[in-house]
């Protein structure tokens, strides 16, 4: 018998090279993975780096359903990150992609590889504003008053990743 699907909210960003193609490449990979299916994606956003230096950020969150393990879901996410040229030379340098796992399901993990809820996320509007166009009952007007200083526009709506 097959594990009913989760719901996980996947936060994407990039900073570096073809930023829109990255994210959309990401969306199109988790696409095909079995036991997943994306569900739906939040508009685009470009954001400022926060804790960081580099270029303009691009931000969106998906929702998918998947089978996957959390652990699973991790390594896969990892995976399309360094297919994208990932690298980590230093804690929040400017990254190619950035794939994080903000919600899996109502599941609270706590391990040396995973956190989940996103230990950060609430002190992110690249992550609360994208979120809060998803699933705006998630997230309260406070959390997204506590972010209001960091600089984010939307530029597309969530029609940017059509056709994937």
């Amino acid at each position: 018998m097959t594990a009913a699907p989760s719901a996980v909210f996947v936060g994407l960003g990039a900073n570096l090279g073809d930023r829109e193609a990255a994210l959309r490449s990401a969306l199109q990979a988790m696409a095909q993975w079995p036991g997943t299916r994306v569900v739906r994606v939040s508009p685009l956003y470009r954001s400022a780096p926060v804790d960081a230096g580099g270029p303009d950020y691009l931000n969106a969150v998906a929702e998918i359903a998947t089978t996957l393990t959390p652990e699973a879901l991790l390594q896969a996410l990892q995976s399309i990150e360094q297919s994208a040229g990932r690298e980590r030379p230093y804690r929040n340098a400017p990254r190619t992609l950035d794939l994080d796992i903000l919600w899996f399901g109502d599941r609270v993990i706590d391990t040396p590889e995973l956190t989940v809820p996103h230990p950060r996320m609430a002190e992110r509007a690249f992550v609360l504003r994208p979120l809060a166009d998803l699933v705006p009952e998630r997230v309260s007007a406070v959390a997204l008053s506590r972010v209001s200083d960091q600089p984010i526009e939307q530029l597309r709506g969530a029609d940017w990743v059509a056709g994937v």
